[in-house]
């Protein structure tokens, strides 16, 4: 994938106070994890868009990067395709396999506050 130009650009969201929360999780994770996730990352940057199993649509704009996780866990990261760049706006490892609603609200709180920026 080195050799080829990305297809599109992945940012991570900036609060108010200048933190990136998804950088900061990814940045807490176990090593193997981290490359798992990067590697995830990576494909949506080059391959943008790609579906199933690696990325679905979660609603209204919302995307969800899944990746399997050593142990029978999974991490999401919600990503929005925004101003030419997809921006990584929440992120979470689970065990169910629905997205919990809390987490789901939380991105779309950062969503808006990106659409507001416009």
């Amino acid at each position: 994938m080195s050799d080829q130009a990305k297809r599109i650009p992945l940012r991570f969201f900036r609060t108010e106070l200048g933190t990136e929360p998804v950088r900061d999780w990814l940045r807490a994770l176990a090593k193997p994890d981290k490359a798992l996730l990067g590697e995830g990352l990576k494909q949506l940057e080059y391959g943008w868009p790609i579906g199933m199993p690696l990325c679905r649509a979660v609603g209204r704009g919302l995307f969800e990067l899944r990746v399997n996780l050593p142990g029978g866990r999974t991490a999401r990261v919600l990503v929005v395709p925004f101003s030419g760049c997809l921006v990584a706006v929440h992120a979470f490892s689970k065990k169910t396999r629905t997205t919990p609603k809390a987490d789901l609200n939380i991105a779309r709180a950062r969503q808006r506050a990106l659409e507001s920026k416009q």
